[in-house]
């Protein structure tokens, strides 16, 4: 076979060793643009785990390398005058050009073929290859050559940063932080080797346009930077290589494969440098393309499989870089917070690293985070045991106070005749409150018979509803601590649809009644009723009914009221633009799309006890093109802020039907994150949060102040008591009549946990260092688990 490989990166290269090792007969030809010791920035950045992969493949290019990093455990965060050290990383450095050299070498030995400063403009040339990889770069001419095919979608985010070295070096990862007057000034450094280390400078276009480094050459930028960060660099220069600004192009391709043309490297995906996944993550692609090759022997098969195998892995990369570099470009709405919450948010920004994690690697910085939470409720008037963990703090909300952050998340249930509740609400809600969890929701319960979403949906416009519903929250307050929230919405043009089992928001076969929405829009087009434009009687009318079912919850005994105007329902439906096409005062701007939905909030407030507290839902995102901006969230917070509201419960999408959703783990945090830290309001964290670890990590990291879930509540009502026996919590209540349970989970627990951290230890990836000569590093130090 005749492998033809453009690109001479670490990805190209890595992938013709393997090949040519395993098929010495062969062909294998390098083409690179570039000299053989000519290369853009300074070190590169692989993880332990990423080193076990490379020797697993390849033995002596992994002694090379490994043998030529830098080791470090920790990292640093300089911030504001403190330095706090989370260590148990287990990472390494090494030069680029080294790492480049290195592979260069084990290609030569294995007999690869390799032309240098050999500029390739399209693949013409090698009619009579079987194979092409296009690693040709971030550029990459193959793929503009065909990109109407590939579809090259490129991002190109928001920072500015350059690449810099210095002779300073660093016995760990260190991120300085330096404030400026136009903005904060980020620098990521690490030693790559023996007097060498990389500075990777960030910040935002407004500090980056305020310090004039547009129109400053090179070296007249790295004089203004060594000025800013003259204490970290302790004498030591700044060394240039190339060393531009520019803004980091987050790349993705809709195909990968052309024919007999496959992209590797920066040419098919990019993974901002936050996260260190750049060479990993194309080396990684390396690997499986030769697995690949090697498992079908084919390539047309070949190809197909790499694609289908390895795109699940990339995007998951590729969104833990987006959600990582999105905090950098949101640096500042966390400079005032305290060092602890700020090196715990940094820590934990990507998603991957948790607090149960953290614990793992460094128990001593989750110990001093978790002193920092506990002294400040405290400080708020709390008596909070030390040690505590988040989710077990108390939170007040005016003249309520919750006995913890964790919030059974309103679900629909379906079972519902005429509106009314009945036992299976009782069992349902009951058992979660008696559960633990510090709040209880309501299903978004419907304020009028036209307003429901479903026939089997809860309503609250008379007073059978009412009392049935005082039967449920009378349970919660004699039988758990748990305070309970009635959730008032109206369906809006989502309504007279079938239950959730059936064929959920798609109209009745028969019985429909009236909807209405912001404008006549039906959700599926074609197929769903065309809602009535509301007219302002319809306004008034509806506005009224929200009056009246809020007065009902008062008088059922609820001890808090949310407004729903989140997932494409009626208030949903003004505050959206994709909905919302109305050219009257309600139609428009922000501001006036607004206007309905903050009118009906007064009203509700108007009547509802000011000692209570009122919560709204929104949703922060369509998940569409031209829907709910950054901008349009942070100003109905503000708006609603002004209004009188206490919480602000972050959900998103469920707009339109087409929406393009970015799912993961706490996939809506990031939309708390931003209501909370930039307005300055208490939030609700929603969406794909599962388990207690990630309820401490959100709450640690000052995301948001209250976390809710749903289904984790469906398949285990005790998810709250449970999360008490795991963390060995003794100031968690169980209901006396369940006292023996609470005995028997703690001591299962304890061993569980035991257990389980000790499996965690004995898998962590081993460590590659060089330890001493003749001994096998990787194999001679035994992690612990503190």
């Amino acid at each position: 076979m005749k492998i033809t490989i453009i690109g001479g990166g670490p990805g190209g290269l890595y992938f013709a060793l393997l090949t040519k090792k395993q098929w010495p007969d062969w062909a294998v030809t390098v083409y690179e643009r570039n000299a053989p010791d000519s290369t853009f920035g300074f070190g590169v950045v692989f993880s332990d785990e990423t080193l076990g992969f490379l020797d697993d493949y390849d033995n002596p290019s992994y002694e090379a390398i490994r043998r030529s990093f830098a080791y470090w455990d920790d990292v640093d965060v300089h911030y504001q005058g403190h330095v706090l050290k989370a260590a148990g990383n287990g990472f390494c450095g090494c030069s680029r050009l080294t790492l480049l050299q290195i592979l260069q070498q084990r290609c030569r030995e294995l007999g690869v073929t390799m032309h240098f400063h050999t500029e390739v403009e399209g693949v013409e040339a090698f009619a009579d290859s079987d194979l092409i990889v296009a690693a040709d770069g971030l550029n990459s001419r193959i793929r503009e050559n065909h990109r109407d095919w590939f579809q090259p979608q490129v991002d190109e985010r928001r920072n500015y940063f350059c690449w810099l070295g210095s002779s300073r070096e660093f016995d760990a990862f260190k991120y300085f932080f330096q404030e400026t007057e136009y903005g904060v000034v980020v620098a990521h450094c690490y030693q790559y080797e023996p007097n060498r280390s990389t500075w990777v400078m960030e910040m935002a276009p407004e500090a980056w346009e305020g310090l004039g480094f547009g129109d400053m050459s090179e070296d007249e930028h790295i004089r203004v930077l060594e000025e800013i960060f003259d204490e970290e660099l302790d004498g030591h220069p700044l060394i240039a290589n190339r060393s531009i600004w520019r803004r980091f192009p987050m790349i993705r391709n809709r195909r990968w494969v052309k024919d007999n043309i496959v992209l590797l490297g920066d040419a098919q995906h990019t993974a901002h440098f936050s996260i260190g996944s750049g060479t990993k993550l194309a080396m990684e692609s390396a690997i499986a393309l030769f697995e690949s090759v090697k498992t079908t022997g084919d390539v047309p098969a070949a190809l197909e499989d790499f694609e289908a195998s390895r795109r699940t892995e990339v995007e998951i990369t590729q969104h833990a870089a987006d959600v990582s570099l999105a905090w950098f470009e949101n640096i500042d709405r966390h400079w005032g917070m305290d060092p602890e919450p700020f090196a715990f948010a940094l820590m934990s920004r990507a998603k991957k690293l948790t607090y149960e994690n953290l614990e793992l690697r460094d128990s001593a910085f989750v110990e001093r985070c978790n002193r920092w939470f506990v002294a400040r409720e405290r400080e708020r008037g709390f008596d909070v045991a030390d040690g505590t963990p988040p989710m077990f703090t108390p939170f007040t909300l005016r003249e309520l106070t919750l006995a913890n952050r964790v919030v059974v998340s309103p679900m629909a249930q379906y079972m519902a005749e005429d509106g009314l509740p009945d036992d299976w609400h009782l069992v349902h809600l009951g058992s979660r409150a008696v559960g633990g969890a510090g709040l209880v929701y309501t299903e978004m319960t419907c304020v009028s018979p036209d307003a429901r979403i479903t026939p089997g949906c809860t309503g609250l416009w008379n007073t059978a509803q009412r009392d049935a519903f005082k039967r449920i929250v009378d349970f919660v307050h004699s039988q758990s601590e748990a305070a309970i929230c009635m959730q008032l919405g109206h369906s809006g043009r989502k309504g007279s649809t079938q239950l959730g089992w059936d064929h959920m928001d798609h109209p009745l076969p028969e019985g429909n009644w009236p909807i209405y929405s912001a404008s006549p829009i039906p959700y599926f087009e074609g197929e769903s009723q065309v809602p009535i434009e509301m007219s302002r009687a319809d306004m008034d009318r509806v506005r009224d009914d929200f009056v009246r079912s809020t007065r009902l919850a008062e008088e059922a005994g609820f001890d808090m009221v949310e407004l729903h105007m989140a997932h494409g329902y009626l208030l949903a439906s003004f505050i959206s633009p994709l909905t919302n096409r109305r050219s009257d005062e309600y139609g428009g701007a922000i501001e006036n799309r607004i206007r309905y939905p903050l009118e009906v909030f007064r009203a509700m407030r108007d009547v509802w006890p000011n000692h209570k507290p009122m919560a709204v839902r929104i949703s922060a995102t369509d998940w569409k093109a031209g829907g709910l901006t950054d901008a349009d969230r942070a100003a109905l917070a503000r708006m609603f802020k002004a209004a009188g509201v206490d919480l602000i419960d972050v959900s998103a999408g469920q707009t339109v039907p087409d929406q393009q959703p970015i799912y993961g783990r706490m996939f809506q945090t990031p939309f708390a994150d931003h209501v909370r830290n930039e307005v300055g309001i208490p939030t609700m964290a929603v969406g794909n949060i599962t388990t207690p670890d990630q309820v401490n990590t959100i709450l640690m990291a000052e995301r948001a102040d209250l976390v809710a879930l749903a289904r984790p509540h469906l398949s285990d009502p005790y998810f709250t008591l449970h999360a008490g026996a795991w963390y060995q919590h003794e100031g968690q209540q169980w209901h006396r009549a369940y006292g023996a349970g609470r005995a028997q989970a703690y001591r299962n627990a304890d061993k569980d946990r035991e257990e389980l951290t000790d499996l965690r230890v004995r898998t962590r990836p081993r460590t590659h260092e060089v330890l001493g000569e003749g001994e096998q590093a990787g194999y001679a130090r035994e992690r612990s688990a503190s």
